[in-house]
């Protein structure tokens, strides 16, 4: 795990006011040089945090055009699907940098219906690489990635609480310090391995490990089940989520009438023999 700045300031304070001894003065510079080492090596690698280039076998599934939105993502239509193909979520301009990207707009699911308006990759997938770049326009402003279109990696500005932003929903707490903030670009990156099966009986649960703006926030976390019901995702009506099923599914942008903009987009296929998502 990266350490950010104040904890090591705090680390540093530690060691300098609580440990009287010759031997802090040694572990001092030698907590900075760990923090500095972490900081540059971050800084130097180029495939995690915004603007991360796609890297080698990976396949670009949101570039800001509606020529690669309709060649590759459909709407899913789930038990409370309420809108109509062609896909309604907008192609705007980036209210930061040059270009355009894609904008969760869809009335369909105004006042937070979920599963009303989310939109899914054509392709399927099992094990993966993602990279995903997203912007909250507006307060409490809210979406999701959903991983296999089951597993959702929450987006939702203002909540710190399991619920709430950076969490794998509902089983870990929010990383929210590593939030960018409103109207400014952020990224996920997220290493997937998918439930494993034998003879038809779930033995290994699926697994994560992600970055959220190049802090590794969640390392190798299994996942429990499909949370939100059948109107979430894929299996979310089996035995209350835990139903999980031997299928690759798409990955799914969740749409809940708020503004949230996606770009720079890109994923790649794995096959993570081990259970292990560490990258």
């Amino acid at each position: 795990m990266k350490m950010l700045p104040e904890e090591m300031f705090r680390a540093i304070v530690f060691f300098t006011t609580r440990m009287k001894s010759l031997k802090a003065l040694y572990l001092v510079p030698l907590l900075a040089a760990t923090f500095i080492f972490q900081n540059a090596a971050a800084a130097a690698d180029k495939t995690i945090g915004v603007g991360a280039k796609p890297i080698n076998g990976a396949e670009v599934i949101i570039d800001g055009s509606r020529k690669m939105l309709d060649e590759k993502w459909v709407y899913w239509e789930g038990p409370r699907f309420g809108s109509s193909m062609p896909i309604k979520w907008k192609i705007v301009e980036d209210p930061v940098d040059k270009g355009t990207v894609l904008m969760t707009d869809d009335r369909a699911a105004d006042g937070g219906k979920y599963g009303a308006a989310d939109i899914v990759t054509k392709k399927t997938y099992r094990d993966f690489r993602l990279h995903v770049e997203f912007l909250v326009m507006n307060p409490r402003g809210n979406s999701g990635v959903y991983l296999q279109n089951r597993y959702e990696i929450q987006i939702q500005e203002g909540d710190k609480t399991k619920h709430g932003m950076g969490a794998v929903i509902n089983e870990t707490d929010s990383p929210y310090d590593s939030f960018n903030g409103l109207g400014k670009w952020n990224a996920y990156d997220i290493v997937f391995r998918a439930a494993r099966f034998k003879d038809g009986q779930l033995v290994e649960k699926a697994m994560v490990t992600m970055y959220f703006n190049g802090n590794k926030v969640h390392d190798n976390v299994q996942i429990q089940k499909v949370w939100g019901g059948a109107n979430s995702g894929i299996d979310g009506g089996n035995d209350g989520g835990k139903g999980i099923t031997d299928t690759p599914q798409g990955l799914k942008l969740q749409c809940e009438g708020h503004d949230v903009r996606y770009r720079n987009t890109w994923i790649k296929e794995l096959d993570l023999k081990k259970s292990d998502t560490n990258f």
